[in-house]
């Protein structure tokens, strides 16, 4: 057994190799989100490490009678006594002259493992090893770019007593209001009070919470969360928490849903739960109640609660309250950390805001091409994609291109002569399109039959025909409708005209334009 002044040299050694571990892990260069939260992740793990041997070595020099004992030993009885120091000398001579090659301990392997990503000696590599960070994530949250909140949209939707059921965009704008208060103050006060809302904070806080561990795996959560339990209890106490308050009885807003849980006014001589207070003095004078109480009173052991040992509103009522208020209370301890939590990873949800919008506006080969694309290319080469997109970026911003000419097929800017052929220069604004610029008369001809214009004359409830091109202004577009209602021209609103197609590049177009176009070979 080594001596403890042996152990604690060790243990300094070891600290102070994975502290040189942990600067070269945070020097290594993060050119993308995945090499930056490997990086992380690793950095976490030898922090793990230092804690522990710190806490091992904290725990030795607090033995003082085993350091004392071995330093008596190693002294001996006389001031030049070193009998002891040469017998453990000889025997550590002795182990390694019989064992020359012994590796020494697996803190060189552990070290290389987590530093130079080496893998042990005598492993084969017969598959290729996928990346357990990306196991962390899943497909929605992109190697944590991005929150997946969608069960908890589904959640919040299903909450009895909303006012309004939001979409996942909406959603996700009501959570991004946490920057201003706490969250879901739009949640009526009798919904936040029920069972269900406990239940769908307690999982929103505990995915926000294990998602910030898996992108921000070298801050310390466990202590930023009991600072914000510490500021919540004063705010409780001194009732400063705006849109809760604690109950003074057990009539708030939030007993209603109680009355469904199964907790009421016992009667036990008729072996019945009544609801409401009313309910229970009514029934005492009924016939059936009067028997059942005469032949409870004969009875020498009278039938009890099986959910609890009441008779009568005195005794249900205080474990009703106290269970009431302890709901209460715990539904707005974690909305305040859930709001904490949310402020903190405000980017991430804008991110993920802007993603959703841009996924909306894909079709659905798109979508699938796009899924294709991130199973089929793997970390490494997502990592070398990025860094020849760098590149690319480097040379681009090296082009000269003084009057901003727009680029070609080859990434050049194209010829001026051209420019001005087509009229590049010139632009068109259309009102019915969110006032979107077109850059030449060309685009701004073909604009009338894309998706765009098809989807703003749709907004205004006419249909987007020939008798409508050129218009650009949604005052004319309206003036020009009803003229063509007073012509008697309701052919043009027909249903077989206002039906919509949409061709393979996802542009929109009326039934008569699109069979006509389809004629023309032009689809």
């Amino acid at each position: 057994m080594d001596s403890i002044i042996e152990l604690q040299r060790q243990t300094h050694e070891e600290v102070e190799r994975f502290e040189r571990a942990l600067a070269t892990v945070l020097s290594k260069p993060q050119p993308n989100q995945q090499v930056k939260l490997a990086n992380e992740h690793k950095a976490a793990q030898i922090l793990d490490r230092i804690t522990s041997r710190v806490t091992q070595l904290n725990a030795q020099y607090q033995d003082e009678a085993t350091r004392k004992s071995e330093l008596d030993v190693l002294s001996g009885p006389k001031p030049d006594d070193l009998s002891e120091f040469y017998f453990r000398l000889k025997s550590i001579k002795d182990h390694h002259q019989k064992y020359p090659n012994e590796i020494v301990g697996g803190l060189q392997l552990e070290l290389a493992a987590l530093v130079e990503d080496k893998q042990i000696e005598g492993e084969e590599d017969e598959e290729e090893e996928e990346d357990p960070i990306s196991l962390l994530f899943s497909g929605e949250e992109g190697y944590g770019r991005y929150v997946d909140l969608y069960a908890h949209h589904t959640a919040y939707n299903n909450l009895k007593g909303l006012n309004k059921r939001l979409a996942y965009l909406q959603y996700l704008d009501v959570i991004c209001a946490a920057e201003h208060g706490l969250v879901h103050q739009e949640v009526p006060e009798a919904t936040r009070y029920s069972r269900d809302y406990e239940l769908y904070i307690t999982n929103l806080h505990t995915y926000l919470l294990s998602f910030m561990k898996k992108t921000q795996p070298l801050v310390n959560l466990g202590a930023q969360q009991a600072v914000k339990e510490i500021e919540f209890e004063d705010l409780w106490k001194e009732g400063k928490l705006p849109g809760w308050a604690e109950p003074q009885d057990g009539k708030g807003k939030g007993t209603a849903e109680g009355e469904n849980s199964g907790e009421g006014i016992w009667c036990s001589a008729c072996q019945k739960s009544y609801s409401k207070q009313t309910v229970y003095d009514a029934h005492l004078n009924s016939k059936k109640h009067v028997k059942a109480a005469a032949r409870q009173a004969t009875s020498e052991t009278p039938p009890k609660n099986p959910n609890g040992p009441q008779d009568g509103a005195s005794a249900a009522q205080p474990s009703k309250v106290q269970t009431h208020r302890s709901r209460i209370e715990s539904s707005a301890r974690l909305t305040y950390l859930v709001t904490s939590l949310l402020a903190e990873i405000l980017a991430t949800l804008g991110d993920t805001k802007s993603n959703v919008e841009r996924r909306f506006s894909l079709t659905a080969k798109e979508r699938e091409a796009e899924l294709e694309e991130k199973a089929a290319v793997p970390v490494q080469a997502t990592a070398n994609a990025d860094n020849a997109d760098a590149a690319e970026e480097e040379e681009e911003e090296r082009i000269y291109n003084p009057l901003k000419l727009p680029l070609g097929w080859d990434g050049k800017p194209i010829p001026y002569w051209l420019y001005k052929l087509h009229g590049l220069g010139v632009e068109y604004r259309c009102e019915i399109c969110s006032d979107h610029v077109y850059m030449g008369r060309k685009n701004f001809d073909r604009h009338f039959q894309e998706s765009r214009h098809a989807f703003g004359m749709r907004a205004l409830g006419l249909p987007n025909t020939k008798h409508f091109h050129e218009i650009t202004r949604i005052e004319d577009a309206l003036a020009l409708a009803e003229k063509l209602k007073r012509e008697g021209k309701q052919e043009v609103f027909s249903q077989e005209t206002m039906e919509e197609l949409e061709d393979d590049e996802g542009n929109v177009y009326n039934r008569k334009t699109y069979e006509d176009l389809k004629k023309q070979g032009l689809i």
